[in-house]
């Protein structure tokens, strides 16, 4: 399928969505929006996607919403109806990577910002370029955290500094991000992409199904006490085990082999 601002691509079961507005730091627009959750679709519906990558073309991951396509409201000082524009273009994003079954990685390989790090906190894995810098930038215009960074921030970093980065909005450069837990991993620029290919096609080769179990339990646990979420581990585990790749699995380890997973 063709679009306009992202650029889709299968390698080796990974599907790579990269954002396609260099010369805008892949700010959203109305089609960016659009593309990027059709891309998403797409991924989740192609059998021979096992993984997708969602990365930005040139120096920036996204800088989040392209502010100067209101431009002429905001210098008429017109208010502006800002819900409406996260229930219809970002929060389906944001839904759609947590509820797919297969994981998702953010390859973020240079500035992102506001719904630009809502994006990224969304995947399930992150991996920055050491060139990366991570800004929660809505205080510096005057709003309030949106797309998902609330839910997130306090999950990984706790009430306490999720105020500091929300109510100062400095940015964090990789390093930084790694050791507070916002990213998996940092690599060298010139070795990004290589690096979170390596990551992306073990997850491909790996047991597609049961990642998406996983991404199930782990997503409730969050939300649930724990008695909750031992009865939803064992509806899961259920199903798990009537999967193709669980007895592949067991098998290879009685044959002391790796597993050939094929993803059902």
């Amino acid at each position: 399928m063709g679009y306009q601002t992202v650029k889709a691509e299968l390698q080796n079961g990974v599907q790579w969505i990269t954002l396609n507005r260099p010369d805008k730091l892949n700010a959203f627009n109305e089609q960016m929006g659009s593309d990027l959750l059709e891309a998403l679709k797409e991924g989740e519906k192609d059998v021979q996607t096992r993984c997708i990558v969602i990365t930005g073309e040139g120096r920036a991951f996204s800088v989040g919403e392209d502010l100067n396509m209101n431009r002429a409201s905001y210098d008429a000082g017109k208010p502006m109806l800002l819900g409406e524009v996260l229930k219809r273009k970002y929060n389906p994003i944001v839904q759609r990577i947590r509820k797919m079954e297969k994981p998702v990685i953010a390859g973020v390989n240079g500035v992102t910002a506001g719904a630009g790090l809502g994006l990224a906190l969304a995947c399930d894995l992150r991996a920055a370029s050491e060139k990366a810098t991570f800004h929660e930038a809505f205080i510096k215009v005057g709003l309030a955290p949106d797309s998902g960074t609330s839910f997130w921030l306090t999950r990984i970093l706790g009430l306490a500094k999720a105020m500091e980065v929300g109510l100062l909005g400095e940015p964090i450069d990789a390093r930084t991000a790694m050791n507070l837990g916002l990213v998996n991993w940092v690599f060298p620029e010139d070795k990004f992409r290589d690096e979170v290919t390596k990551i992306a096609e073990r997850l491909a080769k790996g047991p597609t199904r049961a990642m998406g179990l996983t991404k199930r339990a782990l997503n409730r646990a969050i939300v649930v006490d724990m008695d909750s979420a031992l009865e939803y581990e064992a509806y899961l585990q259920d199903v798990a085990g009537r999967t193709r790749d669980h007895v592949e699995g067991v098998k290879a380890f009685f044959e002391k082999r790796e597993a050939e997973f094929s993803g059902a």
